[in-house]
């Protein structure tokens, strides 16, 4: 093995790719791990929200959310739908991927209207 999946990953994280890998079929492989055979893309970054939970932690903390993504590429991921709190994050809603600042920077989407 030449790398960790999670590796090669987060690199593309840092240069704001959303990457997922293929199998021999092409299939999407999500989250990436290790196996004979599979390639790297890159997402467009486009998807529909398949779930939603609002997370109220105790204390002090504010809540937030937490959602199922399905890519238009065909592989389901969890993240977080950032933007505007008046608007509601809605079961179909089309999203599109944005990044929060960090080391490396974390995939999370807001919506596709918003991100036009």
């Amino acid at each position: 093995m030449e790398r960790a999946p999670t590796d090669v990953y987060w690199d593309h994280c840092r240069r704001q790719e959303l990457a997922y890998q293929v199998d021999t079929q092409g299939r999407p492989v999500f989250p990436p791990r290790v196996g004979d055979g599979l390639q790297w893309r890159v997402s467009a970054g486009r998807g529909t929200v398949y779930a939603v939970t609002v997370a109220h932690p105790r204390g002090e903390s504010d809540p937030y959310n937490i959602v199922l993504v399905d890519l238009d590429e065909g592989f389901r991921m969890m993240s977080a739908v950032d933007g505007d709190e008046a608007v509601p994050i809605v079961i179909g809603a089309r999203v599109e991927v944005a990044w929060r600042e960090g080391d490396p920077p974390v995939p999370v989407f807001v919506a596709a209207e918003a991100a036009a």
